[in-house]
Formats: structure tokens, sequence, C-alpha cells
């Protein structure tokens, strides 16, 4: 009845205003905001020609009371300050303290509009009250984490910040902290002993497990980047408790990395010992081995040979039957040494001597810092560590102690028998207590990298309890039905296995059609790929080189890249990951250059540097900056 009353442009944009509000919850600011497929299709359904819009006044009073009837006849009202100062606050406690993303904050209030029938406000108003909302909420959470916190916790987490800007003891802080932040170098010893350091700095402050327990863990994410991302005076500037609050998540988030990185670095390194040691004793023993073919005929010859002359020696009877004679007999008992258990042996040897004399040090202080735990049959190995961390300053004692009970695991068992166990000079049986560290960790690796051991206060290799809802058990129909899966393991396994046989089926069907593969026994691999033809360049790019050329002739990029920087100013948004400060601009003979804040600050004022010193400078820094 509404667009019935209205004639002409009046009911078209009237039209456009009622299914733009129902829609969107707002109305449109002009003609800009309506898509012209719709225009043309609500204009077609009214019998208007959509030109007429353009005649429609969006600004004045007759768009006003249009308005005004389409929110009453809707049941709509138009939001008052009291209204907004609800909404933030709704927003504040509700919503701001678990998402701090504005986008999704906004969308949050835009629902909350709509629910209590008002029209939201303008654009302007909406970013002022999310604004208001994610500030109130972040004081909120910040404070109740801050007020969680022991006052020893405190006085550290202060201790990081509150120095002089110039002091030498500044910089040692800064240097502190950005320690706790920098990512593990490679897999080394050296690495492993750093990042126990990092582990026990951070547990020195002493969070405590309660500080973030009811806050939304993408908040304490985000206080973790952002503490990382802002350097020592930016965090100064913050009020205390959200100061306190930021540093706190980094080291609590730290802690948990760190924990990882650790775990980490043990199942590298254990994978290391036994690479190099089996990789060495295969190049000492490669040239040693030759591979003898036919040895069952060698011993049926042998073996008929011996029959016929019972009575004779084997130099006369045995290696005339052989062709190659001696040497190939002893060929044969080579290549059993080098494949057999023999080499087994040499190859656990070799790595205890490198466990022993580098890679225990680090090993053994892993064990003071990290709490592994297991909730499977893996105990035995957990008793193990134990038994080695007991025993890790005893000197330099070859075997375990008399009538001590020495855990045994599934680790120990097998290929490690034969040299786990020695007999002492009274013909006793002992266990060697290096040779039982070595299998005890690689058996504490092979149980990590299927969590039947885990890390307590680890994020990736934490419980794996933890890795399902805490009602998994009671909703676990819900929770396949969402998943899509059979809650029979019989069923679930034959679709796999179907899909697999599928596959592999169609793999293997069309194999043999492809003219760029080719399978077959090689010495240097089965599998063999033909090169790829060179692409031909693509016209457009030739044409985008073909006019730098013209225009600048051969520039470096990084000149290139320094004069983009000069003119856009990008720099100024830009922060060191690690805290390290801004990147400045610095005047020369030639042109600008780059230098860090902290150098500047460190050096003192510089006179410009010659033309030559200036792009020196100026490539060190961008490349800094770049990296």
């Amino acid at each position: 009845m509404l667009v019935d009353a209205k004639h002409g442009a009046t009911r078209l944009a009237f039209a456009l205003l009622l299914k733009f509000y129902t829609r969107n919850g707002r109305f449109p600011a002009g003609a800009s905001d309506l898509p012209g497929g719709v225009v043309e299709f609500v204009a077609r359904q009214l019998r208007v020609a959509p030109a007429d819009l353009g005649s429609y006044e969006w600004a004045g009073r007759s768009v006003e009371r249009h308005r005004a009837q389409i929110r009453e006849r809707l049941g709509f009202r138009e939001c008052t300050g009291a209204d907004a100062d609800q909404l933030a606050a709704w927003l504040a406690e509700n919503v701001a303290e678990r998402e701090r993303r504005p986008e999704r904050v906004r969308g949050e209030l835009l629902a909350r509009c709509r629910g209590e029938r008002i029209e939201p406000p303008s654009e302007g108003r909406i970013d002022r009250v999310v604004r208001s909302a994610l500030r109130v909420g972040e004081e909120a959470v910040s404070s109740r984490a801050a007020g969680r916190l022991r006052e020893g916790s405190k006085l550290r987490i202060t201790a990081l910040l509150a120095v002089d800007d110039e002091s030498p003891a500044e910089r040692r802080q800064w240097v502190a902290l950005a320690t706790l932040k920098e990512a593990a170098g490679s897999v080394s010893l050296e690495t492993m002993l750093s990042e126990i350091a990092k582990l026990l700095a951070v547990r020195a402050v002493d969070v405590g497990p309660r500080v973030f327990e009811d806050i939304a863990p993408n908040v304490v994410a985000g206080w973790r980047a952002r503490a990382a991302m802002e350097s020592p005076s930016h965090l100064r500037t913050h009020p205390e408790e959200l100061r306190l609050a930021l540093l706190a998540a980094l080291l609590r988030e730290r802690e948990r990395e760190i924990t990882d990185t650790l775990v980490e670095l043990l199942i590298s390194t254990v994978h290391r010992v036994a690479a190099r040691a089996e990789k060495k004793v295969t190049k000492e023993l490669v040239a040693e081995f030759k591979r003898v073919h036919g040895k069952e005929n060698i011993l049926f010859r042998v073996a008929e040979a011996s029959l016929a002359a019972p009575e004779g020696t084997v130099r006369g009877v045995v290696f005339p039957a052989v062709t190659g004679g001696e040497q190939t007999l002893r060929d044969v008992v080579q290549e059993f040494k080098t494949r057999g258990p023999a080499y087994r042996r040499t190859v656990q040897t070799t790595l205890k001597a490198s466990y022993t004399n580098h890679y225990r040090r680090g090993l053994i202080r892993l064990l003071d810092v990290l709490d592994f735990r297991s909730n499977s049959a893996y105990q035995p190995v957990i008793d193990a560590l134990g038994q080695i961390r007991r025993f890790a300053d005893a000197g330099n004692i070859t075997y375990y102690p008399l009538g001590e009970v020495v855990p045994l695991h599934r680790g120990v068992r097998g290929d490690w028998e034969d040299v786990l166990y020695r007999e002492d000079t009274h013909g006793r049986r002992r266990v060697m207590r290096m040779v039982y560290e070595v299998a005890t960790f690689q058996a504490l690796r092979d149980a990590l990298r299927c969590k039947e051991i885990w890390v307590l206060g680890a994020d990736r290799w934490r419980d794996p309890d933890e890795d399902l809802p805490v009602d998994y058990a009671e909703h676990r129909v819900e929770h396949y039905r969402t998943l899509r899966k059979p809650l029979d393991s019989a069923e679930f396994i034959g679709e796999l296995r179907g899909e697999m046989r599928r596959e592999l089926a169609a793999l293997n069907d069309a194999l043999p059609l492809l003219d760029w593969l080719s399978i077959a026994e090689r010495r240097s691999g089965a599998i063999k790929l033909t090169p790829l033809e060179a692409q031909r360049e693509p016209r457009n790019l030739r044409r985008v080189k073909g006019e730098v050329l013209r225009r600048w002739g051969t520039v470096p990029l990084i000149d290139m890249l320094k004069e983009t920087v000069l003119r856009t100013l990008c720099l100024d948004a830009v922060t060191s990951v690690a805290g390290g400060g801004s990147i400045a601009l610095m005047s020369s003979p030639s042109g600008c250059c780059w230098r860090s804040t902290r150098t500047a600050r460190t050096r003192g004022s510089a006179r410009s540097p010659p033309a030559a010193t200036a792009t020196a400078r100026t490539r060190s820094a961008t490349s800094a900056a770049v990296t």
C-alpha cells in the first residue's frame, strides 16, 4: 500500500529504500549503493523507467518522510545517543572481550540492532561505537589478567622495561627481551642450549597457569603478536595493566612455543645422531663391500666337494670347488659382516660414541626442563628417563651400580641387547650406562612422534586427550555425524581401504599412458621424468622489460626500491618483528639512505657520508629492511 500510493521516480525510490532496508537493516546513502541490476529488476516490476531514479532527491524532507514511513511500517526506530551508549556497553561486555577484530564486532553490532529493532547509526558513529567497545573490552580483560599476576611476577615483568633509554642497562634489557622473541636456529647443540636458557628465563618470571584461564585464546594470541612487534619504548607508553597483560601473554605463549621447539630439537637431534653414525659406518664399509652372486651354487659346490673328499683339507678340497677360490669365500664372509648383525652393532657403537662425546650434554639438560608424561604402555620409557636423570651426574662410570633396578622398555630389546649388556671383570652381566641412555632416547623419539608420550606445558606436543572436545564422549554420535564418518571402526577402515584401492588402480592404469614418465630398474632411481620444455616469455613481460630499459636503462633493483621508499615514506610504518625500533631516513649529498633508529642512537649523530659510503649504507639498510 505504501508503494502503490507513490508515482514515478518517487515510487521506484521508495520501493528500493524498502527492499534495501529489509535486507541490510539500514538505508542506502544514495543511488551509488544500489546495484544497477537490482534497480532495473524493481523498475520492471513497478513499470517505471530505471532512468527516472536520477530525478529523486536523496537529501531533504521527502526522503526523511519516506524513511520514517518505512521505519514505522517495519517497527524500527532511529538510534539515539542513549541507544548508542547501550550498544557500546553490550558490545564491550559480550563481544569485545573475546573478539578483537573490528569487522566481527561491527557485524555483531548490526545483528544486535536488527534484533532490538533499532536502525543502525551512521557509518562514522558505528566506527566510534566499535572502537569504544574494543577499548572498554580490552581494559576489562587486561585488568582481569593483570590482577591475577603475583606481585613478584609483576616486578619481574616491569623490570624488563623499567630502565632509562640511554643507559647501558637499557641496551642489556632490550637484548634480553629481544632474545626471548627470537626464533630458534638450526638443529645443533648450541641451539638446544640457547633455547633451554630462554625457557628457564621465561619460567623465572612465573606468569602462572591461571592468568588467562577464562580469556579467549585469540585475544591472548593477539596480545602476544602485539607485544612481539612493539619495541620496549612503545610498550612503556601503555597503561600499566595493559602493559602487564601484553608482556604476560608474550611470556606465556613463548613458554609453550619454546617447549615445542625443544621437543622438535630433541627429535631432530636423536635422528641426526643415528643418521650420521649410519652414514659414517656405511662410508667406511662401502669400500670393502663386494656383493657376491650365486651364493646358493657356492654352498652346493662346497657341500658336494666336502662330501666327496671328507678326509681332505679345506685348501685342497673346498677352495678349488669354488670359482675364484679363496677370495670368493672371503667376499662372502665380508658381505655378511657388512650387511648382517655385525654392521648393526658397528652403527650402534659409533652412535654411542657420538652421543657421549657431544650431544649428551644437551639431551641430559632437556630432561631437567621438560616434563614427559604418558597415558599408555610407554610408562617404562618415562621411568627410564628418570633413571637417566638420577645418574646424570654420576661421573664416568661404565655400568649402573650393582643392585640397581634398571627399567626395561621396548627400546632396549631387539638389536640393542647385543651391545647393552656386557660382563665385567668378575664375569657379572651388567648394563652399559651410555648404551642404555642412547636406546632410551631413541625410544623417546619414536614415542613422541606417535604421541604415546607427551610434554607438559607444550602446545603441539601436548596431551593428546586435549585434542578432543571436553564433551566428546557424551556427544560422540553428533561429532561423528558432523564429520560424516561411521561409528564402526571396521566400516571406516573398509571405506578407507576401498578408496585407496580405487585410487591406486587408477594410478596403475594411467602410468603406462604418460609419455613424460618412465619407470624402470636403474641405479639412479626407478622414476624418471622427461625435462619440461622452457616456456616462452610472456609478451607483456617482454614489453615491460623493454619499456623499463628504454626509460631508465640498466638500473639496479635496490635503487628502484630506494626511490620508491623515498617517495612513499612507507618505512614510517615499518618496525622490526623483534622490537628493534623503526627505520629512519638519513640525508646525504647523493640523496638519502636509511639506518635503524637504534643504530643512530648508539652511534650518535654523524656527518653526512660521501656518496659511495651513502650508497653502500643504503643498500645494506635496504637489505635489512626487506629481510
